[in-house]
């Protein structure tokens, strides 16, 4: 079988050593990413080929002063030459809806 060569996507990630035949793969498929992009931390990878994101920041609350922490909880595709497991620190960038949920993918491992 004849392995696909990785592309550059423009983001300045460094390209996964595993390989996959994945369509919805930046790296070896045809899926363009564009949009935001968020860094942030994996609670979960029970879902096939999809893992749960989450990363903190801080809001400012005018009546009382001071600093309120919040999260986001995000579902984003997860490539097999990727597949990252809970705990890790990965990026994640915006592309095209991949499912009713999923609009976003893993682009690196930090």
């Amino acid at each position: 079988m004849k392995q696909k060569n990785k592309k550059d996507i423009g983001l300045g990630a460094k390209p996964p050593k595993g390989v996959c035949n994945n369509s919805k793969c930046p790296w070896h498929g045809n899926l363009k990413v564009r949009g935001r992009i968020f860094r942030g931390r994996v609670v979960s990878s029970k879902g096939k080929n999809t893992a749960i994101v989450k990363w903190d920041y801080y809001t400012y609350i005018r009546k009382y002063e001071r600093y309120e922490r919040r999260n986001t909880k995000i579902a984003a595709h997860n490539p097999e030459c990727i597949s990252a497991v809970v705990g890790d620190a990965v990026r994640i960038a915006e592309c095209r809806p991949l499912s009713k949920s999923k609009s976003f993918v893993v682009v690196e491992k930090i």
